[in-house]
């Protein structure tokens, strides 16, 4: 008899990362929304979103995941974004056109290739911030472009493999 699929696949953990990635990790975030927070500040722009604390779980703490790479990092904020936006400014603030922005922004991420999960809490973000067009500049892609540099930077300098796998 087969166990039920709620009990999962009796896969384990994975391994424990090491005190020294542990400490990139939160380090790497730490410095990335710092520089976001005062960058904005001084120019005058926002730059931080909500969804760009879990971006940088995958940027510091996993660089070499596919949902960390550059393409997915920025496309998948913009894409998410975008539809977002569209949804709000096309049918109005409606539950069902919150959660056609999220269903499609899922979609249109994997059909690009582009998926960065952190990025799927957006369509939410705008919804709940009844946020304009300049939302998508300032702080979408300007954030995202800004922490995807940090990462370049951060990650080239205190790790053996390079980031980006790939663009």
């Amino acid at each position: 008899m087969r166990p039920p699929r709620l009990l999962g696949a009796g896969g384990s953990r994975p391994p424990h990362l090491g005190l020294r990635a542990i400490a990139l990790g939160g380090l790497g975030g730490f410095l990335a929304i710092g520089a976001l927070t005062l960058l904005g500040s001084s120019l005058g722009v926002v730059l931080l979103l909500g969804s760009f604390g879990a971006s940088c779980v995958l940027l510091f703490g996993y660089p070499e995941a596919p949902f960390a790479q550059p393409a997915n990092v920025v496309g998948g904020h913009a894409i998410c974004a975008l539809l977002g936006l569209t949804a709000l400014h096309v049918f109005g603030s409606q539950p069902w056109s919150l959660a056609l922005a999220v269903g499609v922004s899922i979609a249109v991420m994997m059909a690009t290739r582009t998926v960065h999960p952190p990025a799927g809490s957006n369509p939410v973000i705008v919804f709940l911030g009844h946020s304009g067009w300049g939302f998508l500049l300032y702080p979408v892609v300007s954030g995202a472009v800004i922490l995807v540099l940090i990462a370049l930077l951060f990650n080239n300098a205190v790790r053996k493999a390079p980031y980006p796998q790939y663009w």
